[in-house]
């Protein structure tokens, strides 16, 4: 009988373990993404550009790209998240400016983070985002609505056989992670 209390225990303690073993991979699944495509660049996602220009980039106008916006939210994020402008036409080398909107759904006030990915992966080096909201996380009081906006150019180095470019977003909720970074701060 007692050697049946321990092993209950054992077999109790080992399920407790694989539980928050489960949890913890969960809760770190959206960082660890993030650091492995910003390592290896797979998925098209891209980090923070800063463009500096030591000669003038030349507009290809004799040349239009496709750019299309995508707006995606993981299923726990009950925002609404939707660009502005489905898809513009650009010349290589020029800025652009377009804006997402995003409204915080819910009653209590959240923390989002985007993930942007561009599509077809050939393209990813010759997109430059020079201002994003995906730069950032972005904090929604309950209801509110924000534009957010996204500078960028494309490469006149663009290869020609490229003509069509996505760009797509990912809201996750990181209210959590956010809460806790401000609670360490505070202590520190």
């Amino acid at each position: 009988m007692i050697e049946q209390r321990r092993k209950n225990s054992v077999i109790g303690f080992k399920l407790a373990m694989v539980a928050v073993a489960m949890f913890g991979f969960g809760y770190l699944m959206v960082p660890l993404y993030d650091a492995f495509c910003e390592l290896t660049g797979l998925n098209g996602k891209v980090g923070r550009t800063e463009v500096v220009e030591i000669e003038p980039i030349t507009v290809d106008t004799s040349r239009e790209v496709t750019i299309e916006f995508i707006a995606n939210r993981n299923l726990s994020m009950n925002w609404r998240f939707e660009p502005q402008t489905a898809k513009i036409s650009v010349h290589p080398g020029q800025t652009y400016t377009t804006h997402y909107r995003v409204k915080n759904l819910t009653t209590n006030d959240m923390v989002g983070q985007a993930v942007p990915s561009i599509s077809p992966v050939a393209a990813t080096a010759h997109f430059k985002k020079i201002e994003c909201f995906c730069f950032d996380k972005q904090m929604l009081r309950a209801g509110e609505t924000q534009d957010m906006e996204v500078r960028f150019l494309v490469s006149p180095d663009l290869p020609e056989h490229l003509s069509t470019i996505s760009l797509s977003y990912t809201f996750f909720d990181v209210s959590e992670q956010a809460m806790q970074q401000n609670n360490l701060k505070k202590k520190t």
